[in-house]
């Protein structure tokens, strides 16, 4: 490439390099719009992630609050957290295997309950006395 400039005059060099210029230029402003483009996608992508990280981080709290529910005595459920409405605990079964229960000498209660988040989950929590 350059070999055959030799026998070009000034004019003709003076072309050359402009349209090399203008060729340089076009090549710029499309890298750059594609650069721009690549920002764009990458900002989008990142606010996508970040909310699906707070979506999880909300998760991973409801479920450590769950856990500690579950660990804690039911006569005390009522008191640890006001802020959950009572209608969201809903009884799923009271007794499990009501005949054997009755014939149950120690007679220990089962309290499976049902907890429904604010997004529609289900939770199920065991709480033994």
């Amino acid at each position: 490439m350059g070999e055959c400039l030799s026998s070009l005059t000034v004019k003709e060099l003076k072309q050359v390099e402009n349209r090399l210029e203008r060729g340089i230029s076009r090549i710029r402003s499309k890298k750059h719009e594609a650069l721009l483009a690549e920002i764009e996608f990458c900002q989008k992508r990142e606010a996508e992630l970040e909310n699906e990280n707070s979506i999880l981080r909300a998760k991973i709290a409801e479920v450590e609050r769950l856990q500690q529910l579950n660990m804690m005595p039911s006569e005390t459920l009522d008191f640890v957290n006001p802020f959950v409405p009572r209608d969201h605990l809903l009884a799923e079964n009271m007794l499990q295997n009501c005949s054997e229960f009755a014939n149950n000498s120690e007679k220990k209660l089962f309290h499976p309950r049902q907890l429904r988040t604010s997004s529609g989950e289900k939770w199920n929590l065991k709480l033994l006395p």
